[in-house]
């Protein structure tokens, strides 16, 4: 089953984040990898897709995970929940109906 992940940043992220985006971007890689990330992405503090210094408010990350408890699992070891990029991550399952 898919699962979402939303999780939102801490105020002034954007260092913190840039430190730990390749550490975070791998385990997003070895999801694809394994064909069970659906989309991911960040989710940019103003209406622009590059934000520059505003920097991001959070993250979603749609994947495929055996359980509720995985996909719980799963994202509370992201980096970046570990470099204090994220002040918390709701999961929930998500039933894709489009496209």
């Amino acid at each position: 089953m898919f699962y979402m992940i939303y999780s939102e940043d801490v105020a002034d992220s954007l260092s913190k984040r840039l430190e730990t985006r390749p550490a975070h971007l791998a385990r997003l890689e070895a999801l694809k990898m394994q064909g069970r990330l659906l989309l991911a992405g960040p989710l940019p503090a103003i209406d622009s897709l590059e934000p520059g210094t505003a920097g991001f408010s959070g993250s979603l990350v749609v994947a495929e995970f055996d359980s509720l408890a995985d996909a719980q699992a799963w994202a509370d070891a992201d980096p970046y929940l570990a470099a204090g990029v994220y002040r918390q991550s709701t999961v929930k399952p998500f039933k894709k109906v489009l496209p």
